[in-house]
């Protein structure tokens, strides 16, 4: 098998594999515009499996064959944001219902790419969905976000898939590379 470049824009400055969670859109969008940056550079609502992940250049056929290998015996699941929470005062998210299958998704990706260590090793992985950071707003700004996201809640979501993107700090950057089916087989809640 020859490994060859998969297309990533030539302007991304990192990769990173993501539960893309569409269904959280409608909650969350006006405020990760205004609170998470990532949300200006193109970044949808998600739950992070593993960032930073390889350098786009370094981004092959191989590397996407491995990222399917490793979370496809992972079945889909359904997963309810039904709660906010706080890491400090610094970082506003939703909560979701299913950890243990991020957890898992985290380990096999983690395992598959050793060298890629989740968060660059500066906190432990803890499954979310970013709506804001303090860095970025104020707390009075954040909490504000969180009554209006609250009586919306829960948004039930489908998780069938990864995905791969890349992208910079630039606005409206980050685009998918790779899709990454689950396929393990159903369980029940």
């Amino acid at each position: 098998m020859t490994t060859a470049a998969v297309e990533v824009d030539p302007g991304a400055t990192e990769t990173a594999v993501l539960a893309l969670v569409p269904e959280a859109e409608p909650v969350v969008r006006e405020h990760r515009r205004r609170l998470d940056p990532t949300a200006a550079a193109g970044v949808p609502a998600h739950v992070t499996v593993l960032y930073p992940f390889v350098a786009p250049p370094e981004v092959t056929t191989t590397t996407v064959a491995a990222l399917r290998d490793a979370v496809a015996p992972v079945a889909p699941f359904v997963c309810r944001f039904a709660s906010t929470g706080w890491f400090d005062e610094d970082l506003l998210w939703l909560a979701p219902s299913a950890t243990a299958p991020f957890g898992e998704l985290t380990t096999r990706v983690w395992r598959a790419f050793p060298a890629q260590v989740p968060y660059g090793g500066e906190h432990e992985p803890h499954p979310h969905l970013t709506v804001g950071y303090r860095e970025h707003a104020s707390l009075d700004a954040l909490r504000a976000a969180e009554a209006r996201i609250v009586p919306q809640l829960p948004v039930a979501a489908r998780v069938d898939r990864l995905h791969l993107l890349a992208g910079s700090r630039a606005p409206d950057s980050w685009r998918v590379v790779a899709e990454l089916p689950l396929l393990g087989a159903y369980r029940r809640p």
